[in-house]
């Protein structure tokens, strides 16, 4: 039997990723999954093929599995406000079914 639960999905720059999952863990997340990302924005190209100078530019995308649509609308809010004036990213919010509600 599936369970509601929310997706919050974070795109941004690696750079900034240490601070991002503290958010995401100081609002009492279980967890989150991160992998590398590349792609075309408002900001450009960001190509994982290529390497870089400096891996601290690369993309990376964060998802994060919430209980509840407040938690996941409480961290998209704390990452938008504390980091994309000045760095590049993007959020969004789906409603997923899970299985074992428990593990988040």
């Amino acid at each position: 039997m599936t369970h509601k639960a929310t997706k919050i999905v974070i795109i941004t720059e690696k750079l900034i990723v240490e601070g991002v999952t503290k958010i995401i863990e100081e609002a009492g997340a279980s967890g989150y999954t991160m992998v590398q990302a590349a792609g075309k924005g408002s900001r450009g190209v960001r190509s994982s093929g290529r390497p870089a100078v400096v891996d601290a530019f690369a993309n990376v995308k964060v998802e994060v599995i919430t209980a509840t649509r407040d938690m996941a609308e409480q961290i998209a809010d704390k990452v938008a406000a504390r980091y994309f004036d000045n760095y590049s990213g993007i959020t969004y919010l789906e409603e997923v079914e899970i299985l074992r509600p428990h593990k988040f």
